[in-house]
Formats: structure tokens, C-alpha cells, sequence
């Protein structure tokens, strides 16, 4: 089955709607037309009224809006496994300069595209729908954002992407990121796809220096946010005090980099006046734990973050788009961090994975993401879960925690249309582009290590 079409009923499902307050419904079903919840109501009701719908069953399942993912990076898909020459890399200045620029370098537009495909299954088999891709290829950077595109018409879910704009390679390839940024945006503002949306990519600022942050600046379309990495490493904030007096908050405020469009992953170095511009100015920040904890960058205080009004969704920087795996990293590694079992509550991870991310997602595509209720878009899930203690809405994030799994989700569904089904996926053919990706990646690796050697 792999379209819905017009009039489809999801019946026998326990409904997850993620509204607030949250609500578990059971006896319920929810009826879709085209890409959009039409309505939910008693299961009974809604397939006496209508006798012609198709029906699809969901047999005592979960069923939940899909996950979301705020910050993610396609590209350093065929970094797993990959050994990196030399001796470790001591801090995170390192690992960027050893593994991931050379790594970027390498990629030609099929590895673009393959390695962006291999996500796309990833994340149609862990039940996340939404995925906001920030991309770098510095050695293809003309039309990788519509190699990006091809696959996600490929695998019809639903993504954002961008173009890293970094000084590290030159004036040209500066230009050439702003370049194809622009183009890709006035291309979908030609040809509007409900699936695919762009934002302006940059790096972060210790690659980026003043005057390629006011061409950037000069360049964004209206309508447009950036997306760039900010404060990951102390490293950043050393940069920008040498390159300009001021932290990095500070800097890109002052070149109107922030604001209610723009996404800012990490933040973990940031102080209180910076988080309070954060707030003040309506940025978007992303926290990626499972990152932050393998680059060993720190922890964010998203307690604080969050208290301050900072709007903070969650990401996982190119980690596995298992998202539940980012939940549970998120609520146990404050924790340790603070050595304090009080912090990093189930309801701040809820905040940014749930009600945060689907607040972005809905900016960004201009539809109702992320909620099952009327109007919102059809991007669900269906989680084959038996809770063995008593689930209610209040409870929901713990049994998420401590008792989900991604390996519980059956199916997975994209405005209206099914991209799996019973755990097998319909859109994409799995073996061939585990095959091709393959093939692929060996040729990338050999250019990663001549460009490491080099």
C-alpha cells in the first residue's frame, strides 16, 4: 500500500495527539484528506459517516505525530567506520580540521546524493519525518542542494536544507555557498514544494569573518532564516574575541544574523547576556547531546536556556536519526553533568523535542507540523508499544525514556502518504541504495585519505 489517497481513516489506534495539554484517545480515529487532518472523532461515528473512506488499521498501535529533528547534517553519513589517520584528535578544533573538512572535500555529487539517501532511510525506519539539514560539500557545491532535493523526492519525506558558507576554502567557494544558497531558494520560491523548504546556510563564526557576515546579511531573501553552528567549542568564542571584541552572540547580532528564522545549534558556550539576546531577538537554538558528549564540547544548560524564553528544539548533528536515542541522551546526560539526578527533567525534553521542534518545523513550511489535531499535516507514526505500568499523558515522556524503543515503530507516514508500512519501507528500495551507497563511500574514502595525507 503505498498511497493513501483522498478519505482515509486511521482506525483502532491509541492516539497520541501532542496538543497541550497532551491527550491519549482511545476509540478514536482520525480522518485524512490529501496531506491533512481533516478531523478526529469517535471511531464508530467517523466510519458510519463514512462508508467510502479507505481504511487503515491500526491494530492497537500508538498512534503519534512523527518525530522531528532541528538540526542534522546528511553529508557525514559515511563518516561511520571510517578510520581517521594520525593519533586521535585531542579537542574539537581538531576533529573539525582531521575528520570532518576533509571529509566534506571528498564528497562529489553522488556522494551527495547517497549519502543524503542513506539518512532518508534512516530516518523513514526511526519514524522521524521532519529532518533540517545543514550541508557542506566544498569541492561540489554548485547544485548539491538539488542532489539533496532529488533524494528527498525520492523518499518523500520532509526536509530543509542549506548551503555552509565558510571562509576556509577561499573567496570563491565563499561565494559560490552564498550563491548556491540564493539559488536554491529562488528556485523552490519558482516551483513551491509542501515537502521541501530552504533556509541560508552558514558554518559558524570562527570560519566566517566580517565581511563575508555582511555579504550573508546582504544576501538573505526576505522570508529566509540562517542556520549555522554557534558556540560548540570555547574555540568560537576565543575567535570572535580576537576577531572582534565582542562573544559570538554579540558578533552575529551585529550583523543581523539573528533573529525569528534563524537556527543556531549548540549554544552550549554561551553566558547569561547572551542568552538573554537569544531570547530577545526570538532565535532558534538547537541541542544535540549525543554530539556535544562525543566531541566532548560540553553540555548545554538547556534549563536555563529554556527559562530564559530561549526558543531551544533538539537536533542530532548527523548522529542516527533515532530521536528517541537524542531524548534519552538528553534527560541522562544532564544529569551527570551536573552531578544532580533533579536535572534535565523529562518535561525540558519534551519541550524541545516535541512542542519546541514542532513550532519550527510549522515556521519553516508554513503548515501545522507536529500535532495531531485538525489542519495539521498527516505526518504520523504508528508505535507498536505495551506499557505494562499505567500511561497517561502526564506520564508519557518517562514511558518514552525508559520503555519506547525506534525499533517499536511499524509505520511511517508523510502528509498523508505511507513511506512504511508493517516495518517495510515503500518508498525507497533499500538494497539497491545500501549497494550504490556502498560503492560510493569507498570512493570517498580514498579521496578523504589522499586529501588527509595531502
Amino acid at each position: 500500500m503505498k498511497s493513501c489517497g483522498e478519505g482515509l481513516l486511521i482506525t483502532n489506534g491509541k492516539i497520541v495527539t501532542w496538543e497541550r495539554p497532551n491527550r491519549i484517545l482511545e476509540g478514536y480515529a482520525i480522518r485524512i484528506v490529501d496531506e491533512v487532518i481533516e478531523r478526529i472523532d469517535q471511531q464508530k461515528k467517523l466510519v458510519e459517516e463514512y462508508p467510502d473512506d479507505k481504511l487503515l488499521d491500526a491494530d492497537g498501535q500508538y498512534v503519534m505525530p512523527g518525530n522531528i529533528c532541528a538540526h542534522t547534517h546528511f553529508y557525514g553519513a559515511f563518516s561511520r567506520g571510517m578510520v581517521i589517520p594520525g593519533r586521535p584528535a585531542k579537542d574539537f578544533p581538531e576533529i573539525l580540521q582531521k575528520l570532518w573538512w576533509p571529509l566534506d572535500k571528498a564528497l562529489d555529487l553522488e556522494g551527495v546524493k547517497y549519502s543524503a539517501l542513506v539518512c532518508m532511510v534512516d530516518a523513514i525506519r526511526h519514524g522521524t519525518t521532519t529532518l533540517i539539514d545543514h550541508h557542506a560539500s566544498q569541492n561540489a557545491i554548485e547544485g548539491s542542494l538539488d542532489v539533496i532535493e532529488g533524494a528527498e523526492k525520492l523518499s518523500e519525506l520532509r526536509i530543509a536544507t542549506c548551503y555552509e558558507t565558510t571562509n576556509r576554502d577561499g573567496n570563491t567557494k565563499t561565494k559560490q555557498a552564498i550563491d548556491e544558497n540564493i539559488r536554491f531558494y529562488q528556485k523552490l520560491k519558482r516551483n513551491p514544494s509542501h515537502l521541501v523548504a530552504a533556509n541560508f546556510g552558514m558554518h559558524a563564526s570562527l570560519t566566517l569573518d566580517d565581511t563575508t557576515l555582511a555579504a550573508c546579511r546582504e544576501a538573505l531573501p526576505d522570508g529566509v532564516g540562517f542556520h549555522l553552528h554557534a558556540a560548540e567549542h570555547q574555540s568560537d568564542q576565543f575567535d570572535s574575541l580576537e576577531k572582534s571584541g565582542m562573544r559570538v552572540i554579540d558578533r552575529l547580532e551585529k550583523f543581523g544574523i539573528l533573529g525569528e528564522r534563524t537556527i543556531l545549534a549548540h549554544c552550549v558556550h554561551v553566558d547569561a547576556k547572551e542568552i538573554e539576546i537569544l531570547a530577545q531577538t526570538g532565535t532558534w537554538v538547537t541541542h544535540q547531546p549525543r554530539s556535544n558528549m562525543n566531541n566532548a564540547v560540553g553540555m548545554a544548560d538547556i534549563e536555563s536556556l529554556l527559562r530564559a524564553g530561549v526558543r531551544l528544539g533538539m537536533g542530532n548533528d548527523g548522529f542516527s536519526n533515532a530521536m528517541w536515542e537524542e531524548w534519552k541522551t538528553a534527560y541522562l546526560a544532564q544529569k551527570l553533568w551536573n552531578r544532580d539526578p533533579r536535572r534535565g527533567s523529562g518535561l525540558d525534553v519534551t519541550e524541545m523535542a516535541i512542542y519546541q521542534n514542532a513550532n519550527l518545523a510549522t515556521i519553516l513550511f508554513g503548515q501545522k507540523i507536529g500535532v495531531i489535531s485538525p489542519g495539521a499535516q498527516a505526518d504520523l507514526i504508528f508505535v507498536d508499544y505495551h506499557p505494562f505500568t499505567p500511561m497517561t499523558p502526564e506520564n508519557l515522556p518517562w514511558h518514552i525514556l525508559f520503555g519506547f524503543h525506534e525499533s517499536m515503530i511499524t509505520t511511517t507516514m508523510v502528509a498523508g502518504r505511507l513511506l512504511m508500512w508493517d516495518s517495510k519501507i515503500l518508498t525507497l528500495d533499500v538494497e539497491e541504495i545500501s549497494r550504490k551507497a556502498m560503492e560510493v563511500s569507498q570512493s570517498t574514502w580514498k579521496r578523504y585519505q589522499n586529501l588527509s595525507n595531502s
